[in-house]
């Protein structure tokens, strides 16, 4: 991972220690889903499910990597079929989308207060009492829904438009790395 990945400083700033603590927090959002399996970016999941993305691109190091960028990470996940891209932030990334729409959950309770006009969900909620896991599990699949039926995210309603194309190159992973079931 060249030392970086998609650890930033803001991470570090933020309380992180390593990118595996990082990943397990990644991890750990998705609840008690399986892992099924393993994508690249442009690999379509061949069936619903949890998957995890590889961005570290393959091949020798080249202009344009390590490529710390939110955006960047996003157009990745558009590349692999997704059309509304849940996007979690603790520390209040401003991202958009020129192509599909975000849905920002922000689980930091001050990070959402000062953002709140650029935040969709406040699951800093949870942490405060003011809310169960499931009350805004069931927020996120609502307004998922809604957005998919064309209501627009905080994002849109600003206007953010971002795209970002890095230098990445990625050979598909193909079948072999998800399991036969």
């Amino acid at each position: 991972m060249l030392g970086h990945g998609s650890f930033a400083p803001g991470n570090a700033e933020g309380g992180l220690t390593t990118m595996e603590e990082k990943s397990m927090g990644a991890y750990a959002k998705s609840g008690a889903s399986r892992i099924s399996g393993l994508l690249k970016p442009g690999d379509i999941p061949p069936r619903g499910g949890l998957y995890l993305l590889d961005v570290v691109p393959d091949g020798e190091v080249r202009f344009g990597f390590p490529n710390i960028n939110d955006n960047a990470e996003i157009a990745e996940l558009i590349a692999c079929g997704s059309h509304v891209i849940l996007f979690s932030t603790g520390r209040g990334s401003v991202v958009g989308s020129a192509i599909s729409p975000v849905i920002k959950v922000c689980a930091n309770p001050e990070t959402y207060r000062r953002m709140s006009e650029d935040m969709d969900v406040d699951a800093g909620k949870i942490l405060e009492g003011r809310a169960t896991l499931d009350e805004v599990g069931r927020e996120i699949l609502d307004l998922s829904l809604a957005v998919a039926r064309c209501a627009q995210t905080k994002s849109e309603e600003l206007g953010h438009q971002e795209f970002v194309l890095t230098y990445k190159s990625f050979e598909p992973i193909g079948p072999s790395c998800l399991p036969s079931v």
